[in-house]
Protein backbone atom coordinates (compact mmCIF):
# COMPACT_ATOMS: atom_id res chain seq x y z
CA UNK A 1 0.00 0.00 0.00
CA UNK A 2 1.45 3.52 -0.84
CA UNK A 3 2.22 5.92 1.76
CA UNK A 4 0.44 9.23 1.74
CA UNK A 5 2.33 11.88 0.34
CA UNK A 6 2.64 14.78 2.75
CA UNK A 7 2.60 18.29 1.75
CA UNK A 8 4.49 20.25 4.26
CA UNK A 9 5.59 23.99 2.01
CA UNK A 10 3.09 25.92 -0.13
CA UNK A 11 2.83 24.85 -3.50
CA UNK A 12 5.38 26.74 -5.52
CA UNK A 13 8.23 26.69 -2.92
CA UNK A 14 11.40 25.86 -4.40
CA UNK A 15 13.69 24.18 -2.21
CA UNK A 16 16.69 22.81 -2.43
CA UNK A 17 19.36 21.37 0.02
CA UNK A 18 22.52 19.31 0.80
CA UNK A 19 25.83 19.21 -1.26
CA UNK A 20 24.34 20.36 -4.34
CA UNK A 21 23.08 23.38 -2.73
CA UNK A 22 26.62 23.83 -1.18
CA UNK A 23 28.47 23.62 -4.12
CA UNK A 24 25.45 26.06 -6.27
CA UNK A 25 25.92 29.14 -4.08
CA UNK A 26 30.07 28.36 -4.20
CA UNK A 27 29.44 28.86 -7.72
CA UNK A 28 27.38 31.63 -7.18
CA UNK A 29 29.76 33.34 -5.16
CA UNK A 30 32.61 32.39 -8.20
CA UNK A 31 30.68 35.12 -10.72
CA UNK A 32 30.70 37.78 -8.72
CA UNK A 33 34.64 37.53 -8.10
CA UNK A 34 35.05 36.96 -11.65
CA UNK A 35 32.90 40.42 -11.97
CA UNK A 36 35.93 42.25 -10.14
CA UNK A 37 38.78 40.33 -10.49
CA UNK A 38 40.38 42.58 -13.52
CA UNK A 39 40.35 45.64 -11.32
CA UNK A 40 42.63 44.73 -8.90
CA UNK A 41 46.43 46.00 -8.99
CA UNK A 42 48.12 49.20 -10.71
CA UNK A 43 47.35 47.64 -14.14
CA UNK A 44 43.72 46.94 -13.48
CA UNK A 45 40.85 47.60 -15.46
CA UNK A 46 37.76 49.34 -15.25
CA UNK A 47 34.35 48.98 -15.66
CA UNK A 48 31.35 50.60 -17.03
CA UNK A 49 27.82 50.14 -15.54
CA UNK A 50 25.14 51.51 -16.99
CA UNK A 51 21.88 51.93 -14.64
CA UNK A 52 17.95 51.40 -14.93
CA UNK A 53 18.24 55.08 -15.83
CA UNK A 54 21.04 55.17 -18.67
CA UNK A 55 23.07 56.83 -15.93
CA UNK A 56 26.62 55.21 -16.87
CA UNK A 57 29.32 54.77 -14.15
CA UNK A 58 33.36 54.02 -14.80
CA UNK A 59 35.05 52.88 -11.36
CA UNK A 60 37.89 50.38 -10.30
CA UNK A 61 36.54 50.57 -6.53
CA UNK A 62 35.47 47.00 -5.76
CA UNK A 63 32.63 48.36 -3.53
CA UNK A 64 30.92 50.66 -5.90
CA UNK A 65 30.97 48.24 -8.87
CA UNK A 66 29.32 45.55 -6.36
CA UNK A 67 26.61 48.57 -4.98
CA UNK A 68 25.67 48.96 -8.73
CA UNK A 69 25.44 45.51 -9.83
CA UNK A 70 22.12 45.08 -7.99
CA UNK A 71 23.18 41.46 -6.88
CA UNK A 72 20.15 39.36 -6.07
CA UNK A 73 21.67 35.32 -5.44
CA UNK A 74 21.21 35.14 -1.86
CA UNK A 75 24.70 33.48 -0.95
CA UNK A 76 26.34 35.78 -3.55
CA UNK A 77 25.12 38.95 -1.59
CA UNK A 78 27.20 38.18 1.15
CA UNK A 79 30.20 38.82 -0.59
CA UNK A 80 28.62 42.18 -1.69
CA UNK A 81 28.18 42.53 2.46
CA UNK A 82 31.82 42.34 3.19
CA UNK A 83 32.68 44.93 -0.01
CA UNK A 84 30.19 47.38 2.25
CA UNK A 85 31.91 46.76 5.31
CA UNK A 86 35.47 46.77 3.87
CA UNK A 87 35.08 50.17 2.41
CA UNK A 88 33.38 51.36 5.25
CA UNK A 89 35.91 50.29 7.97
CA UNK A 90 38.95 51.14 6.63
CA UNK A 91 37.95 52.41 2.91
CA UNK A 92 40.46 50.32 0.77
CA UNK A 93 40.83 47.10 -0.23
CA UNK A 94 37.63 46.33 -1.41
CA UNK A 95 38.40 44.20 -4.54
CA UNK A 96 40.89 42.18 -2.24
CA UNK A 97 38.34 40.85 -0.15
CA UNK A 98 36.19 39.79 -2.62
CA UNK A 99 38.91 37.82 -4.07
CA UNK A 100 39.73 36.28 -1.36
CA UNK A 101 36.93 35.00 0.14
CA UNK A 102 36.16 33.46 -3.77
CA UNK A 103 39.04 31.95 -4.07
CA UNK A 104 38.58 30.41 0.00
CA UNK A 105 35.46 28.63 -1.57
CA UNK A 106 37.13 27.95 -4.81
CA UNK A 107 39.93 25.83 -3.07
CA UNK A 108 37.78 24.12 -0.33
CA UNK A 109 34.86 23.11 -3.23
CA UNK A 110 36.94 20.16 -4.14
CA UNK A 111 36.80 18.76 -0.43
CA UNK A 112 32.89 19.66 -0.38
CA UNK A 113 32.23 17.59 -3.73
CA UNK A 114 34.28 14.02 -1.84
CA UNK A 115 32.04 14.86 1.15
CA UNK A 116 34.29 16.30 3.44
CA UNK A 117 31.64 18.20 6.97
CA UNK A 118 31.49 21.80 6.11
CA UNK A 119 31.22 22.33 9.76
CA UNK A 120 35.04 20.36 10.14
CA UNK A 121 36.02 22.97 7.03
CA UNK A 122 34.96 26.06 9.12
CA UNK A 123 37.16 24.92 12.10
CA UNK A 124 40.08 25.13 9.75
CA UNK A 125 39.41 28.17 8.06
CA UNK A 126 38.96 29.88 11.28
CA UNK A 127 42.23 28.33 12.84
CA UNK A 128 44.01 29.66 9.92
CA UNK A 129 42.24 33.32 9.81
CA UNK A 130 43.87 32.94 13.66
CA UNK A 131 46.94 32.11 12.36
CA UNK A 132 47.24 34.68 10.03
CA UNK A 133 46.28 37.44 12.10
CA UNK A 134 48.78 37.08 14.75
CA UNK A 135 51.58 36.54 11.96
CA UNK A 136 50.65 39.83 10.51
CA UNK A 137 50.94 41.95 13.70
CA UNK A 138 53.79 39.89 13.90
CA UNK A 139 55.54 40.98 11.21
CA UNK A 140 53.77 44.72 11.19
CA UNK A 141 56.32 47.40 11.18
CA UNK A 142 55.35 49.64 13.74
CA UNK A 143 55.80 53.44 12.89
CA UNK A 144 57.69 56.42 14.86
CA UNK A 145 55.17 59.18 15.05
CA UNK A 146 58.51 61.31 16.86
CA UNK A 147 59.62 62.58 14.04
CA UNK A 148 57.20 64.46 11.92
CA UNK A 149 58.98 64.72 8.67
CA UNK A 150 59.36 60.34 8.59
CA UNK A 151 55.42 60.11 9.67
CA UNK A 152 54.37 62.67 6.37
CA UNK A 153 56.48 60.72 3.97
CA UNK A 154 54.84 57.29 5.20
CA UNK A 155 51.58 58.78 4.92
CA UNK A 156 52.11 59.74 1.65
CA UNK A 157 53.86 56.34 1.02
CA UNK A 158 50.75 55.01 2.01
CA UNK A 159 48.39 57.30 0.64
CA UNK A 160 50.40 56.69 -2.87
CA UNK A 161 49.89 53.35 -2.47
CA UNK A 162 46.35 53.47 -2.36
CA UNK A 163 45.86 55.43 -5.68
CA UNK A 164 48.51 53.54 -7.33
CA UNK A 165 45.66 51.08 -8.78
CA UNK A 166 43.00 53.76 -9.40
CA UNK A 167 42.55 56.41 -12.51
CA UNK A 168 44.44 58.81 -11.00
CA UNK A 169 47.57 57.05 -10.62
CA UNK A 170 49.90 59.08 -12.64
CA UNK A 171 49.06 62.42 -10.67
CA UNK A 172 49.27 59.98 -7.20
CA UNK A 173 52.57 62.15 -6.13
CA UNK A 174 50.47 65.55 -6.63
CA UNK A 175 47.38 64.07 -4.53
CA UNK A 176 49.05 61.83 -1.77
CA UNK A 177 50.15 65.14 -1.05
CA UNK A 178 47.09 66.46 -0.98
CA UNK A 179 45.17 64.26 0.34
CA UNK A 180 47.68 64.09 3.47
CA UNK A 181 47.43 67.61 4.20
CA UNK A 182 44.14 67.57 4.60
CA UNK A 183 43.51 64.37 6.55
CA UNK A 184 46.08 66.82 9.05
CA UNK A 185 44.56 69.94 9.27
CA UNK A 186 41.74 67.61 10.96
CA UNK A 187 41.83 67.64 14.79
CA UNK A 188 42.26 64.03 16.90
CA UNK A 189 38.96 62.24 15.72
CA UNK A 190 39.49 62.85 12.42
CA UNK A 191 35.90 63.34 10.62
CA UNK A 192 35.62 62.35 7.53
CA UNK A 193 32.54 64.62 6.82
CA UNK A 194 35.02 67.69 7.90
CA UNK A 195 36.50 67.34 4.80
CA UNK A 196 34.66 68.40 1.19
CA UNK A 197 34.91 67.32 -1.81
CA UNK A 198 33.63 69.76 -4.45
CA UNK A 199 33.71 69.16 -8.35
CA UNK A 200 34.06 72.02 -11.05
CA UNK A 201 34.44 70.45 -14.59
CA UNK A 202 36.96 71.60 -16.74
CA UNK A 203 40.66 72.55 -16.28
CA UNK A 204 43.32 69.63 -15.81
CA UNK A 205 43.45 67.38 -12.70
CA UNK A 206 47.04 69.63 -11.78
CA UNK A 207 44.43 72.27 -11.37
CA UNK A 208 42.70 70.98 -8.12
CA UNK A 209 43.32 72.69 -5.19
CA UNK A 210 43.22 72.32 -1.24
CA UNK A 211 42.02 75.02 0.82
CA UNK A 212 43.02 75.26 4.31
CA UNK A 213 39.27 76.03 5.37
CA UNK A 214 36.08 76.12 3.62
CA UNK A 215 35.24 76.80 0.16
CA UNK A 216 31.58 76.39 -1.14
CA UNK A 217 29.71 77.06 -4.23
CA UNK A 218 28.35 80.49 -4.64
CA UNK A 219 24.42 80.00 -3.86
CA UNK A 220 21.12 81.04 -5.20
CA UNK A 221 21.25 84.83 -5.21
CA UNK A 222 18.82 88.42 -6.04
CA UNK A 223 19.29 91.44 -7.58
CA UNK A 224 21.87 93.68 -5.30
CA UNK A 225 24.57 90.82 -5.01
CA UNK A 226 26.87 92.29 -7.52
CA UNK A 227 27.40 95.35 -5.73
CA UNK A 228 28.37 93.27 -2.42
CA UNK A 229 31.94 93.33 -2.33
CA UNK A 230 34.01 90.22 -2.72
CA UNK A 231 36.94 90.61 -0.24
CA UNK A 232 37.04 91.12 3.10
CA UNK A 233 40.14 90.86 5.54
CA UNK A 234 39.35 90.11 8.98
CA UNK A 235 36.18 89.54 8.88
CA UNK A 236 32.99 88.58 10.76
CA UNK A 237 30.78 86.15 9.68
CA UNK A 238 27.00 85.78 11.43
CA UNK A 239 25.89 82.16 10.47
CA UNK A 240 21.95 82.48 10.65
CA UNK A 241 18.85 79.61 10.11
CA UNK A 242 16.81 82.92 9.82
CA UNK A 243 14.20 83.73 6.56
CA UNK A 244 15.08 87.33 5.81
CA UNK A 245 12.45 87.68 3.14
CA UNK A 246 9.24 89.32 3.35
CA UNK A 247 6.76 87.01 4.72
CA UNK A 248 3.35 87.93 3.64
CA UNK A 249 1.31 87.38 6.77
CA UNK A 250 -2.01 86.62 5.06
CA UNK A 251 -0.72 83.28 3.88
CA UNK A 252 -0.56 82.15 7.20
CA UNK A 253 -3.43 84.07 8.79
CA UNK A 254 -6.36 85.85 7.85
CA UNK A 255 -6.98 89.24 8.62
CA UNK A 256 -9.56 91.52 8.30
CA UNK A 257 -9.87 94.77 7.58
CA UNK A 258 -12.58 97.40 6.66
CA UNK A 259 -10.02 100.36 5.24
CA UNK A 260 -7.19 101.24 3.30
CA UNK A 261 -5.14 102.34 6.00
CA UNK A 262 -5.89 99.28 8.60
CA UNK A 263 -4.37 97.42 5.64
CA UNK A 264 -1.38 99.67 5.05
CA UNK A 265 -0.48 99.30 8.58
CA UNK A 266 -0.28 95.38 8.29
CA UNK A 267 2.04 95.75 5.19
CA UNK A 268 4.09 98.25 7.31
CA UNK A 269 4.32 95.94 10.59
CA UNK A 270 6.05 93.50 7.80
CA UNK A 271 8.65 95.49 6.62
CA UNK A 272 8.97 97.12 10.20
CA UNK A 273 9.72 93.29 11.46
CA UNK A 274 12.04 93.04 7.98
CA UNK A 275 13.94 95.70 8.93
CA UNK A 276 14.46 95.64 13.05
CA UNK A 277 16.06 92.04 11.66
CA UNK A 278 18.29 93.75 9.35
CA UNK A 279 19.43 96.43 11.54
CA UNK A 280 20.53 94.26 14.46
CA UNK A 281 22.59 92.07 11.99
CA UNK A 282 24.11 95.74 10.43
CA UNK A 283 24.97 96.73 14.17
CA UNK A 284 26.28 93.35 15.31
CA UNK A 285 29.44 94.54 13.13
CA UNK A 286 28.97 91.34 11.25
CA UNK A 287 30.96 91.66 7.45
CA UNK A 288 29.08 88.16 6.12
CA UNK A 289 25.81 86.23 6.54
CA UNK A 290 25.24 83.19 5.73
CA UNK A 291 21.93 81.94 6.48
CA UNK A 292 20.62 78.16 5.53
CA UNK A 293 17.24 79.76 4.57
CA UNK A 294 16.81 82.28 1.98
CA UNK A 295 17.95 85.28 2.10
CA UNK A 296 15.34 88.03 -0.23
CA UNK A 297 15.70 90.70 -2.76
CA UNK A 298 15.33 93.35 -0.20
CA UNK A 299 17.86 92.03 2.08
CA UNK A 300 20.12 91.35 -0.46
CA UNK A 301 20.25 95.06 -1.53
CA UNK A 302 20.47 96.86 2.30
CA UNK A 303 23.46 94.38 2.99
CA UNK A 304 24.30 95.83 -0.36
CA UNK A 305 24.01 99.22 0.81
CA UNK A 306 25.90 98.53 4.21
CA UNK A 307 28.69 96.91 2.12
CA UNK A 308 28.32 93.78 3.81
CA UNK A 309 28.25 89.98 1.98
CA UNK A 310 25.34 87.46 2.18
CA UNK A 311 24.86 83.91 1.25
CA UNK A 312 21.18 82.24 1.27
CA UNK A 313 20.30 78.68 1.12
CA UNK A 314 23.89 77.93 1.80
CA UNK A 315 23.41 73.50 2.53
CA UNK A 316 23.67 72.21 5.93
CA UNK A 317 27.29 70.54 5.74
CA UNK A 318 28.51 73.60 4.20
CA UNK A 319 27.23 75.58 7.04
CA UNK A 320 28.52 73.56 9.65
CA UNK A 321 31.68 73.05 8.04
CA UNK A 322 32.19 76.52 8.62
CA UNK A 323 31.31 76.82 11.81
CA UNK A 324 33.64 74.47 13.00
CA UNK A 325 36.50 76.26 10.85
CA UNK A 326 35.16 80.18 12.08
CA UNK A 327 33.81 79.46 15.16
CA UNK A 328 30.49 81.28 16.68
CA UNK A 329 27.15 79.41 16.49
CA UNK A 330 24.18 78.96 14.47
CA UNK A 331 21.09 81.37 15.36
CA UNK A 332 17.53 81.11 14.85
CA UNK A 333 16.93 84.90 16.30
CA UNK A 334 19.07 87.86 15.39
CA UNK A 335 18.42 89.12 18.98
CA UNK A 336 21.62 88.33 21.02
CA UNK A 337 23.59 89.07 18.23
CA UNK A 338 26.84 89.72 19.61
CA UNK A 339 31.24 88.97 18.98
CA UNK A 340 30.64 85.85 21.07
CA UNK A 341 28.26 84.14 19.01
CA UNK A 342 29.98 85.69 15.21
CA UNK A 343 32.48 83.35 13.63
CA UNK A 344 36.05 84.95 12.75
CA UNK A 345 38.48 84.74 9.34
CA UNK A 346 41.07 86.46 8.20
CA UNK A 347 40.58 86.29 4.46
CA UNK A 348 36.80 85.87 2.88
CA UNK A 349 36.79 86.01 -1.14
CA UNK A 350 34.54 85.03 -3.98
CA UNK A 351 36.74 83.56 -6.70
CA UNK A 352 35.90 82.34 -10.25
CA UNK A 353 37.22 78.81 -10.36
CA UNK A 354 36.10 77.29 -13.72
CA UNK A 355 32.36 78.18 -14.93
CA UNK A 356 31.81 78.61 -11.33
CA UNK A 357 31.97 80.78 -7.97
CA UNK A 358 33.35 79.80 -4.72
CA UNK A 359 32.83 81.57 -1.69
CA UNK A 360 36.57 81.03 -0.09
CA UNK A 361 37.16 81.13 4.19
CA UNK A 362 40.75 81.22 5.23
CA UNK A 363 42.96 81.72 7.63
CA UNK A 364 40.19 80.51 10.42
CA UNK A 365 41.26 80.43 14.00
CA UNK A 366 40.46 77.09 14.45
CA UNK A 367 41.01 75.76 10.76
CA UNK A 368 39.74 71.90 11.63
CA UNK A 369 38.26 71.51 8.12
CA UNK A 370 39.57 71.21 4.89
CA UNK A 371 38.26 71.39 1.09
CA UNK A 372 39.49 69.99 -1.60
CA UNK A 373 38.37 71.69 -5.00
CA UNK A 374 38.87 68.94 -7.62
CA UNK A 375 39.46 69.64 -11.65
CA UNK A 376 38.73 67.47 -14.44
CA UNK A 377 37.41 66.93 -17.94
CA UNK A 378 34.02 64.42 -17.49
CA UNK A 379 31.60 63.85 -14.77
CA UNK A 380 32.22 60.47 -14.57
CA UNK A 381 35.85 61.34 -14.70
CA UNK A 382 35.47 63.65 -11.48
CA UNK A 383 33.10 61.05 -9.63
CA UNK A 384 35.90 58.15 -10.12
CA UNK A 385 38.52 60.97 -9.50
CA UNK A 386 36.41 61.55 -5.93
CA UNK A 387 36.10 58.06 -4.91
CA UNK A 388 39.90 57.46 -5.71
CA UNK A 389 40.63 60.49 -3.34
CA UNK A 390 37.97 59.18 -0.06
CA UNK A 391 39.65 55.59 -0.29
CA UNK A 392 42.97 57.34 0.37
CA UNK A 393 41.71 59.37 2.66
CA UNK A 394 40.46 56.44 4.92
CA UNK A 395 44.21 55.00 4.25
CA UNK A 396 45.98 58.09 5.96
CA UNK A 397 43.48 57.84 8.75
CA UNK A 398 43.34 54.66 9.91
CA UNK A 399 47.72 54.88 9.90
CA UNK A 400 47.33 57.57 11.85
CA UNK A 401 45.10 55.87 14.08
CA UNK A 402 46.85 52.07 13.91
CA UNK A 403 50.26 53.01 13.19
CA UNK A 404 51.94 50.03 11.92
CA UNK A 405 52.37 48.97 8.22
CA UNK A 406 53.02 45.89 6.17
CA UNK A 407 54.14 45.52 2.59
CA UNK A 408 51.76 45.67 -0.14
CA UNK A 409 51.62 44.19 -3.81
CA UNK A 410 50.92 40.77 -2.38
CA UNK A 411 54.15 40.32 -0.24
CA UNK A 412 52.06 39.71 2.91
CA UNK A 413 49.93 37.57 1.14
CA UNK A 414 52.94 35.56 0.26
CA UNK A 415 54.27 35.29 3.42
CA UNK A 416 50.96 34.41 5.13
CA UNK A 417 50.61 31.81 2.35
CA UNK A 418 54.74 30.04 3.02
CA UNK A 419 53.67 29.89 7.42
CA UNK A 420 50.16 28.02 6.64
CA UNK A 421 52.26 25.30 4.48
CA UNK A 422 54.66 25.05 6.69
CA UNK A 423 52.09 24.84 9.87
CA UNK A 424 50.35 22.31 8.15
CA UNK A 425 53.04 19.90 7.74
CA UNK A 426 52.61 19.63 11.73
CA UNK A 427 49.22 18.55 11.59
CA UNK A 428 47.57 15.09 11.54
CA UNK A 429 44.29 14.67 10.20
CA UNK A 430 41.82 16.46 7.15
CA UNK A 431 43.12 20.02 8.77
CA UNK A 432 46.40 19.41 6.96
CA UNK A 433 44.35 19.43 3.84
CA UNK A 434 42.30 22.12 4.45
CA UNK A 435 45.09 24.82 5.66
CA UNK A 436 47.12 23.91 2.94
CA UNK A 437 44.04 24.49 0.73
CA UNK A 438 43.75 28.36 2.12
CA UNK A 439 47.36 28.52 2.04
CA UNK A 440 46.90 28.15 -2.02
CA UNK A 441 43.89 30.44 -1.96
CA UNK A 442 46.12 33.51 -0.21
CA UNK A 443 47.96 33.12 -3.44
CA UNK A 444 45.90 34.81 -5.44
CA UNK A 445 46.30 38.14 -4.76
CA UNK A 446 50.19 38.15 -6.18
CA UNK A 447 48.39 36.39 -9.15
CA UNK A 448 46.04 38.04 -9.91
CA UNK A 449 48.04 41.39 -10.01
CA UNK A 450 50.30 39.90 -12.78
CA UNK A 451 47.43 38.42 -14.71
CA UNK A 452 46.17 42.21 -14.79
CA UNK A 453 49.12 43.06 -15.90
CA UNK A 454 49.79 40.41 -18.65
CA UNK A 455 52.55 38.83 -16.87
CA UNK A 456 53.80 34.89 -16.64
CA UNK A 457 51.75 34.50 -13.08
CA UNK A 458 53.13 31.08 -12.90
CA UNK A 459 56.89 32.25 -13.82
CA UNK A 460 56.62 35.10 -10.69
CA UNK A 461 54.76 32.91 -8.34
CA UNK A 462 57.64 30.59 -8.37
CA UNK A 463 60.05 33.15 -7.95
CA UNK A 464 58.52 34.54 -5.04
CA UNK A 465 57.85 30.87 -3.59
CA UNK A 466 61.35 30.83 -3.62
CA UNK A 467 62.29 34.04 -1.67
CA UNK A 468 59.88 33.79 1.08
CA UNK A 469 61.56 30.59 1.51
CA UNK A 470 64.82 31.76 1.38
CA UNK A 471 63.00 34.18 4.73
CA UNK A 472 62.82 37.37 2.15
CA UNK A 473 59.37 38.52 3.75
CA UNK A 474 58.16 41.36 2.11
CA UNK A 475 59.52 40.00 -1.30
CA UNK A 476 56.23 40.92 -3.66
CA UNK A 477 55.36 41.48 -7.45
CA UNK A 478 57.06 44.85 -8.97
CA UNK A 479 54.05 45.67 -12.05
CA UNK A 480 56.40 48.32 -13.35
CA UNK A 481 59.79 45.71 -13.68
CA UNK A 482 57.98 42.87 -14.70
CA UNK A 483 59.17 41.19 -11.70
CA UNK A 484 59.75 40.80 -8.08
CA UNK A 485 61.29 43.17 -5.74
CA UNK A 486 61.40 43.95 -1.94
CA UNK A 487 57.89 45.79 -1.93
CA UNK A 488 59.06 47.49 1.85
CA UNK A 489 62.35 48.87 0.11
CA UNK A 490 60.02 50.30 -2.75
CA UNK A 491 57.68 51.91 -0.50
CA UNK A 492 54.67 49.85 -1.23
CA UNK A 493 53.43 50.25 2.36
CA UNK A 494 49.77 49.49 3.30
CA UNK A 495 48.19 49.64 7.08
CA UNK A 496 48.29 46.44 8.72
CA UNK A 497 44.80 47.29 9.49
CA UNK A 498 43.45 46.96 6.00
CA UNK A 499 45.16 43.31 6.12
CA UNK A 500 44.14 41.56 9.39
CA UNK A 501 40.24 43.38 8.19
CA UNK A 502 39.80 41.94 4.96
CA UNK A 503 41.12 38.64 5.96
CA UNK A 504 38.69 38.55 8.82
CA UNK A 505 36.18 39.55 6.68
CA UNK A 506 36.52 37.45 3.69
CA UNK A 507 36.79 34.49 6.20
CA UNK A 508 33.70 34.95 7.69
CA UNK A 509 31.81 35.42 4.09
CA UNK A 510 33.41 31.88 3.63
CA UNK A 511 32.64 29.70 6.60
CA UNK A 512 28.83 31.84 6.30
CA UNK A 513 28.10 30.59 2.21
CA UNK A 514 29.47 26.87 3.98
CA UNK A 515 27.21 27.27 6.94
CA UNK A 516 24.76 27.01 4.73
CA UNK A 517 22.90 24.02 3.16
CA UNK A 518 19.54 24.30 2.67
CA UNK A 519 17.38 27.06 0.59
CA UNK A 520 13.48 27.71 0.73
CA UNK A 521 12.78 30.16 -1.61
CA UNK A 522 8.63 31.05 -1.21
CA UNK A 523 7.17 32.22 -4.11
CA UNK A 524 4.08 34.18 -2.71
CA UNK A 525 0.68 32.61 -4.26
CA UNK A 526 -1.72 34.43 -6.72
CA UNK A 527 -4.12 36.32 -4.60
CA UNK A 528 -2.93 34.26 -1.45
CA UNK A 529 -1.58 36.46 1.93
CA UNK A 530 2.25 36.43 1.68
CA UNK A 531 4.14 33.64 3.61
CA UNK A 532 5.76 34.65 7.60
CA UNK A 533 8.71 36.64 6.56
CA UNK A 534 12.24 34.82 8.18
CA UNK A 535 10.77 31.12 8.31
CA UNK A 536 10.81 30.90 4.79
CA UNK A 537 7.94 28.12 4.96
CA UNK A 538 4.64 28.50 3.96
CA UNK A 539 1.30 27.75 6.18
CA UNK A 540 0.85 24.09 6.04
CA UNK A 541 -1.84 23.25 3.02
Amino acid sequence: MMQPQIVLLKEGTDSSQGKPQLISNINACQSVVDAVRTTLGPRGMDKLIIDRNAKATISNDGATILKLLDIVHPAAKTLVDIAKSQDAEVGDGTTSVVLLAGEFLKQIKPFVEEGVHPRIIIRAVRKSLQLCISKTNELAVKINKQNADEFRSLLEKCAATAMSSKLINQQRKFFSKMVVDAVLILDELLPLNMIGIKKVQGGGLEESLLVAGVAFKKTFSYAGFEMQPKIYKDCKIALLQIELELKAERDNAEVRVDNVREYQKIVDAEWNILYQKLQKIHESGANVVLSKLPIGDVATQYFADRDMFCAGRVPEEDLKRTLKACGGAVLTTVHDLNDSVLGKCDLFEERQIGGERFNFFQGCPNAKTSTIILRGGSEQFLEETERSLHDAIMIVRRTIKNDAVVAGGGAIEMELSKMLRDHSKNILGKEQLLIGAIAKALEIIPRQLCDNAGFDATNILNKLRQKHAQGHCWYGVDVSKEDINDNFETCVWEPAIVKVNALTAATEAACLVLSVDETIKNKKSEGAPAAPQGRGFGRPM
